[in-house]
C-alpha cells in the first residue's frame, strides 16, 4: 500500500478543502460514531474499517479523523454542552441524531474555521439523509441554540 497517495493526507498545504470532501468526511464520521454507539470496537478499529470499506479519494481525511476521534474523545463534555438544549433525556435521543448533534457541537466548539451556519446546515442535511422524518428539526433546534452559546460573536449579528 502506498501511503504517500494524495488521498491519504487531505488537501495540499495552503489549499482550501473542497466543501464536498468535507461533507463526505462529516457523513462518514457520523456513521463511525453511530457504529461506535452500538459496538465495542475501538475508535481506531472503526477508523481503519472505514478507510478500507469506503472510497476515500474524495474525502477530507484530516477532517474525518479530527471529527471521529475528537467527538469520541470529548463525548462526555459534548453531552454536557448539548443536554440543556434537548427536549428529552439524552438516552432517549435517536442514535443517528445524537451522533449528528455531537458532531455539530464539536465543530462549533473546535472548528472555528467553519462558519456556524455551515455547521447547522450540514447537520440538518445529514439528519434529512440519515435520520428520522422530523430529525432535521431536532438537529436544527439544538445546534442553533448551541451556536448562540458557543459562537456568541459570530451569531450576534443575526
Amino acid at each position: 500500500m502506498n501511503t504517500t497517495d494524495d488521498n491519504t493526507s487531505g488537501p495540499a498545504p495552503g489549499s482550501k478543502p473542497k466543501a464536498g470532501d468535507r461533507r463526505r468526511a462529516r457523513a462518514l464520521a457520523m456513521q463511525g460514531l453511530y457504529q461506535r454507539h452500538f459496538s465495542k470496537s475501538s475508535i481506531s478499529d472503526i477508523e481503519a474499517e472505514f478507510m478500507v470499506d469506503n472510497d476515500m479519494t474524495k474525502v477530507d481525511l484530516l477532517y474525518f479523523r479530527d471529527l471521529l476521534k475528537g467527538v469520541h474523545r470529548e463525548q462526555g463534555d459534548l453531552d454536557t454542552l448539548i443536554e440543556p438544549f434537548l427536549d428529552r433525556p439524552l438516552a432517549e435521543v435517536d442514535p443517528i441524531e445524537l451522533a449528528i448533534v455531537r458532531l455539530g457541537a464539536y465543530e462549533l466548539k473546535h472548528r472555528l474555521d467553519v462558519p456556524y451556519k455551515v455547521v447547522i446546515n450540514e447537520g440538518i442535511e445529514m439528519a434529512k439523509r440519515f435520520g428520522g422524518t422530523e430529525g432535521h428539526k431536532f438537529v436544527n433546534s439544538v445546534l442553533d441554540k448551541l451556536s448562540r452559546r458557543l459562537r456568541t460573536a459570530e451569531t450576534r449579528a443575526r
